[in-house]
């Protein structure tokens, strides 16, 4: 066996290892849980009022966190079908099935700007018209017929938001919706209908408390102040 010498397992082990033929038998690598999903609604006010970012991420931003909707199903929405007086709107979810997303008052107050008069079309609009061959492959429906501009992708909103949060991703949005809906103490039911999940399970891996609600509860474990 290559000049080795002797029947004890654990001494073959041993030989191969010195001689880096193979590594002896680990255990399994642990898989890193990522904890740091869900950020602070103070960051998600300070992104959302910052003069140097443009209405539409603005608007977009806000309406992803308020919703607690996915990314493609806001991007998805149109003029036409906003109820705006109840702050809701229709989306059609994979598989084909449609759902209502709501809003709050943050987002109420920036949809007028952005739609600016519009009536119909995409709510969210590209910078600039799309070039005849860019056109050619979009869906009619992701195009305004009023300015002639498309549909933004979920591509360019996530670099976006990317370059102006310093590495934030879309996702975090809505789970921090969803975390801070349950510590605030929101059913698990209610929080079910809102990000559009269908079964609790799914539900719980975006409820979980965030540090915010840990510094809180800390709190609970320090003594009480001395009264004067």
């Amino acid at each position: 066996m290559g000049g080795f010498v002797g029947s004890d397992p654990c001494a073959w082990l041993t030989w191969y290892a010195d001689k880096k033929h193979w590594t002896a038998p680990a255990e399994r690598r642990r898989e890193h849980v990522d904890e740091t999903k869900a950020v602070s609604r103070s960051r998600i006010d300070w992104l959302c009022r910052r003069r140097d970012v443009p209405l539409r991420e603005k608007t977009l931003w806000r309406m992803l966190y308020e919703t607690s909707a996915q990314a493609a199903e806001v991007l998805s929405v149109n003029i036409e079908k906003l109820d705006l007086a109840n702050r809701q709107a229709p989306v059609v979810v994979k598989g084909g099935d449609t759902r209502w997303i709501t809003w709050g008052t943050d987002t109420a107050r920036l949809l007028p700007r952005l739609i600016a008069g519009r009536t119909s079309g995409p709510l969210f609009l590209s910078e600039y018209r799309p070039g005849p061959h860019r056109r050619a492959t979009l869906d009619p429906d992701d195009i305004c017929l009023e300015t002639g501009r498309a549909r933004p992708g979920y591509n360019r909103a996530r670099i976006l938001l990317g370059q102006y949060s310093d590495g934030l991703e879309l996702h975090q949005l809505r789970h921090s919706s969803a975390t801070h809906l349950g510590e605030a103490n929101t059913s698990a039911n209610v929080i079910m209908a809102k990000t559009g999940h269908k079964s609790l399970r799914s539900v719980q891996r975006y409820v979980q408390p965030g540090l915010a609600a840990v510094h809180t509860a800390t709190e609970t474990l320090s003594s009480p102040r001395r009264r004067g």
